[in-house]
């Protein structure tokens, strides 16, 4: 430390200093110093003692800070001295608060981004999903963390959980996170690489996705609307089948379960149909809420019942044939896809439209999980929480939209 601070102010000049070259303090009076460190480097310090403590405070280079602006915040510096206050620790707290006004919450980058994209999107839903996405999955890991601060381990936390079981869901995740990051960048609110960007980085620490054979081509969820379309008009013409297809797309059961439906399956009261466990391919009873469309189909279905099913064929005795869909898909012009392929059709809709727990995809459809962790929560059917999906599919399957109601985690059933 140099010796006390001077009583008389400003007892350098530019002449001087520039003169100036061995190592050492030189008082400019009040507490100011020029430095001269032993490797050259020239500065200004601030030298005080506040509460019996003598402390120095670098006031920046000379070489981008003047004389007289040093001498300012000397001034300044003395000032908060004389009111026991310490500039180091003012100038802190300065910084703290500077940080802490430029700081960008990723929630808040989010919403802010999603407001000024949204104009572009064509589907009005697509910013409710970024927003349900982001506040289910993101949020809890990074959404009161500044974009400045968002990771790698943290875009990993969010996305492992899910990329096993939800891998489409997590996709799009990922995906909204490297668009709101990449924005922060171009704003300003953030540098260096993106933590969310796939290539060459997270493809790195999680695992490519294997690709499946695909046995049952199916229909883009995208395109269920308008293939409906056309086949309520085939339902006009008189066809059997497409009454069949129909009921099936909208229960999404498999082609044996459609074709061995009984009425007295059909609760239409409770607008339910329970499906035997012998014509189940897992062997246990299956319910199906309908939606107002199914019930209605059901319903004008049992007009026409005969042998004991509800679409009998043309041989006595028997269903419709197994073939009578195909060849009706055929006709219409869609021979690429099967009849089994709407199942597909449907799981993918949930997920990417609708946004819907894995689990009650699974009860819907009729799948027994391979994860022994989940099984033990499918004890029960949760039948009303699927009744809610079911009329939102068949409003998308009728061309209208809806509002997804978000559905709370499913509980274990004691």
């Amino acid at each position: 430390m140099a010796a006390s601070q001077s009583r008389q102010l400003h007892r350098l000049s530019a002449l001087r200093i520039a003169k100036l070259v061995d190592p050492g303090y030189y008082a400019d009076g009040g507490g100011l110093y020029f430095q001269i460190s032993s490797s050259g480097a020239r500065s200004w310090v601030y030298q005080f003692k506040l509460f019996g403590r003598s402390r120095e405070m670098g006031l920046g280079p000379a070489l981008t800070v003047s004389l007289a602006e040093a001498r300012s915040e000397a001034a300044r510096c003395r000032a908060l001295a004389k009111d026991k206050i310490d500039p180091i620790e003012a100038r802190k707290e300065a910084q703290r608060k500077a940080a802490a006004e430029e700081a960008m919450p990723f929630r808040d980058a989010a919403a802010a981004y999603v407001e000024k994209m949204s104009p572009s999107w064509k589907n009005r839903k697509h910013a409710q999903q970024w927003t349900n996405t982001l506040t289910t999955y993101a949020y809890p890991v990074i959404g009161d963390v500044d974009v400045r601060h968002v990771d790698t381990p943290m875009v990993v936390r969010i996305l492992q959980p899910i990329w096993s079981t939800k891998r489409e869901t997590a996709n799009r995740v990922r995906g909204r996170i490297e668009n709101i990051l990449d924005a922060e960048k171009v704003l300003g609110h953030r540098d260096g690489d993106n933590p969310a960007r796939w290539r060459g980085h997270l493809d790195k620490v999680l695992a490519k996705r294997k690709r499946a054979v695909n046995h049952f081509p199916a229909l883009p969820w995208a395109d269920i609307p308008e293939f409906m379309r056309k086949l309520e008009a085939k339902e006009e013409e008189g066809s059997r089948s497409a009454v069949m297809l129909h009921l099936l797309i909208l229960t999404v059961c498999r082609t044996n379960e459609i074709r061995g439906a009984r009425p007295e399956e059909f609760d239409l009261r409770h607008k339910i149909w329970t499906i035997p466990g012998g014509r189940m391919k897992m062997g246990v009873p299956h319910r199906i809420p309908l939606c107002d469309k199914a019930f209605e189909l059901a319903k004008n279905a049992m007009a026409t019942a005969r042998y004991g099913y509800l679409f009998p064929g043309d041989k006595k005795g028997s269903p419709l044939s197994n073939m009578a869909m195909l060849e009706l898909l055929d006709g219409m012009g869609y021979s690429e896809i099967t009849v089994h392929g709407f199942r597909s059709t449907f799981q993918d809709w949930a997920e990417e439209y609708g946004e819907y727990p894995e689990l009650l995809t699974d009860k819907a459809i009729a799948h027994k999980t391979t994860n022994k962790a989940r099984r033990a929560y499918q004890r029960g059917d949760i039948l009303e929480r699927r009744r809610k999906m079911m009329d939102h599919w068949s409003l998308y399957c009728g061309g209208m939209s809806a509002t997804v109601v978000p559905i709370a985690p499913v509980q274990a059933v004691a």
